[in-house]
Formats: C-alpha cells, sequence, structure tokens
C-alpha cells in the first residue's frame, strides 16, 4: 500500500482475562486515586453486575475508598446525564472516575472527564458540533480513569472518542480528544456472559462495522490495518459462537479484544465512516441503538457506494474468510456484501428498521439529517445514496431486494 504522514497513538493500557476485574482497587490507587466514583447503568445494577464491582472495595480495598455509585446512565452518552453525573462527582469529592457498562456509559464517563477538565457546568456549552483537540493544544487529563467494558461493541474503553448525545440539539457529536479514553481498561469475560443474544450479536457487529470503516479508509496504514483484518478474522470466528452460546468464555474473550482492536483501526484511520454517518442519524431521530443501526445499514452502504470499496475489496474478503473470492471488484464486493447478510442473519438480527416506528415526516428529511451529523463532515454522502438507503432499510423485510 502507499502510504504518507500519519501518527499512531494508543494510550490505554488493556489487561485482558478472565477475572480481570480483581485488579481494580489496586490499578486505581497506582494512578493515584483514592475517591473512586462507579458510574454504570440501572440494568447492570439490576443484573447484579454492579455489585461484583463494589464488593471488591470492600474485600480488598487496596486504600480506594468506593465514595460514590452513579447508576442513571441511559442509552446513548446524553448531555443532560453527563451534567447530572458531574454534579454527583463533585458531591462526593471524587478524585478517579471508574467506567462499568457498554458504549453509553464507556462515553459518558469520557464525557464527565472532558467536562471536569474544560470546568464546565454543562457540557452543551461546549459542543458546538464537532470537538477536535490534538496534542499539544490537547494535554494529559490527570483525573485517574479505569474502563471495564460489559459488551464487546463500541471499544469505547480504549477509543480518544466520545460521542454525545446533544439532546436540545437532538444531534450526536463527537468530542475527539487523545486523552479522554481510559488510562487502564480491564476485559474481563465474566462480566459478559449474560448479555443477551439480541445485545451480544448487534455490539458485535458494531465492532465489525469499526474494523471495515478502519481498513477502508482514505486514511488507512499498515498498523491500522493489521488491527482491522485480525478483528474482522476474530469477529467473524467467535459471534456466531457466543450468539448460540452466551457462556462460551473463550469466544467471549476474543471478543473483546476484537472489539478493543477494532475500535482503535477506527480511531486511527478517522475520516470516511459513511455507515456511521447514517447510524448515528437512524439512532438519534428514531432511538435505535447503535450497534443495531450499524448492523442493518452495512450492507445496504456498501452497496450503495460501490467505487468506495472496490479498490481493497479483495484484501478483506481474505480475512473475512471469504472463499473462491472473484478476481473481479465489482464481483468480490458483492460476495462479501452476501457474506455480511449472511452472518447478521445467522446472529438473528433484522434487515431493516421495520420493528421501529418511523414517522414519514422524518424520513422525508433523512438527507437534511444524515447531512447535519457531524460524522459527514470529511465524507459527504450524496443525497441519492441516502434516500436509496433510507428507502430500503424502512421498508418491511419482505419487501426489501438489492
Amino acid at each position: 500500500m502507499e502510504t504518507s504522514l500519519y501518527q499512531i497513538s494508543l494510550r490505554t493500557t488493556v489487561t485482558s482475562g478472565s477475572g480481570s476485574r480483581s485488579l481494580l482497587p489496586a490499578t486505581v490507587h497506582g494512578l493515584g486515586g483514592r475517591r473512586a466514583v462507579l458510574f454504570t447503568d440501572k440494568g447492570l445494577t439490576k443484573a447484579g453486575i454492579t455489585e461484583k464491582i463494589t464488593e471488591l472495595f470492600h474485600t480488598m480495598p487496596m486504600g480506594v475508598q468506593l465514595v460514590g455509585v452513579f447508576d442513571d446512565i441511559e442509552q446513548d452518552a446524553k448531555a443532560s446525564i453527563i451534567n447530572k453525573a458531574v454534579r454527583y462527582y463533585k458531591e462526593c469529592s471524587g478524585d478517579s472516575l471508574i467506567a462499568l457498562g457498554g458504549g453509553s456509559v464507556l462515553d459518558t464517563v469520557k464525557g464527565i472527564k472532558w467536562m471536569l477538565s474544560k470546568g464546565l457546568t454543562d457540557i452543551r456549552k461546549g459542543l458546538l458540533g464537532n470537538v477536535i483537540e490534538m496534542w499539544p493544544r490537547a494535554q494529559y487529563i490527570p483525573i485517574p480513569h479505569v474502563a471495564i467494558p460489559t459488551t464487546a461493541g463500541t471499544g469505547a474503553e480504549v477509543s480518544p472518542i466520545a460521542v454525545i448525545f446533544h439532546d436540545e440539539a437532538k444531534v450526536k457529536m463527537n468530542i475527539i480528544n487523545p486523552f479522554v479514553n481510559a488510562d487502564i481498561a480491564l476485559l474481563d469475560a465474566d462480566l459478559t456472559l449474560g448479555l443477551p443474544r439480541s445485545i451480544t450479536a448487534f455490539t458485535g457487529f458494531d465492532a465489525l462495522t469499526h474494523a471495515i470503516e478502519g481498513y477502508f479508509s482514505p486514511q488507512s496504514n499498515p498498523v491500522a490495518d493489521a488491527f482491522s483484518l485480525q478483528s474482522a478474522r476474530m469477529i467473524a470466528e467467535n459471534l456466531p459462537r457466543v450468539v448460540s452460546n452466551g457462556q462460551d468464555l473463550a469466544a467471549r474473550a476474543n471478543m473483546l479484544v476484537a472489539s478493543s482492536m477494532a475500535i482503535s483501526t477506527f480511531s486511527l484511520t478517522l475520516n470516511a465512516i459513511p455507515v456511521h454517518n447514517m447510524a448515528h442519524a437512524f439512532g438519534a431521530k428514531f432511538g435505535i441503538p447503535h450497534g443495531l443501526a450499524n448492523a442493518v445499514l452495512l450492507p445496504y452502504v456498501m452497496r450503495a457506494l460501490p467505487d468506495f470499496y472496490k479498490p481493497r475489496i479483495h484484501g478483506f474478503a481474505e480475512a473475512l474468510g471469504l472463499k473462491e473470492a472473484s478476481t473481479d471488484s465489482g464481483e468480490c464486493l458483492e460476495q462479501v456484501v452476501q457474506q455480511l447478510e449472511a452472518l447478521r442473519a445467522e446472529v438473528g438480527l433484522p434487515s431493516t428498521f421495520s420493528d421501529f416506528e418511523m414517522a414519514q415526516e422524518v424520513l422525508r428529511n433523512m438527507v437534511e439529517f444524515v447531512h447535519a451529523d457531524p460524522s459527514g463532515v470529511v465524507f459527504r454522502l450524496p443525497d441519492a445514496v441516502i434516500q436509496h438507503v433510507t428507502r430500503q432499510v424502512a421498508a418491511a423485510p419482505a419487501a426489501v431486494g438489492r
């Protein structure tokens, strides 16, 4: 491949292994934290996962006190919730952050960290579209921060990107800063064993979409390619296993690692991300979980933009395990898309958004909403492509065709 100037930054230290959560108190202590606040969601609290973390500070505190648990985080990292969480953190006199959960929780805590570093009382005052802060403008944020993902999809525990839902503007915005991600991530597959089948499936497709968008990015480079292709291989091999048997600990662990690798390639090559561009818009307007939005949109977007994907399609076909791929790039692209559709069906995910209530007046304005999403600034999707994909994903399954 041809390469030009690029930069590699992989800041988060990752510890992967069953039971690695037991290292949490010592990890916080090693980072200089003494008064930790745990951020999570009520689903994990009801499932008993939160208690598995809080009990660590009773049995092996290592000089760290857990001074508060905030579990009011909801789907999407909502700006209003981040404001509330920052107030709670200050009331607790916290000095360190623990994020336990999926992408919404992990991004919420990154938003908290960024907001604290800026001294803001309302994060929305700092969100005027995408916020892009690179070194040396961006400096290390000296707040100990540990992330424990409970889904294998977003990889938000290691990414320097926080996707924040501005709940007044009704738009998802990105904070990109090389220091908002966790100092240390603990990948403990034990905490993912109870994840429902559907969430396991669509979070896995979220990770796969990260790998794909990283690989086909105009900013791709050899290091990012290594992460893209290996994570895609691991997801193709392990996602059907974890969906069919949620207690497959080895496959769960592989998916956590693949998720972290996939978001790393996505972050290293961030440029044209047409699937995420559309997924953000559909998610914001119809409340569709991000991973599910990516899973449904991915094949349609790839078919609708053949010239974008064809130049590198053969390398990805090999990683996906496609046997006897055509030497013709157009035919190979179709084979890859069909393979992705087959994988989606195998893990029980839908091919359209027909299960969601989608107002026609909103659908008619999807071109405007997709263009308004900050993810589309670098690569503007053609209006005709947005309209075509929208018709397909909004149709009843039986009506969708190629």
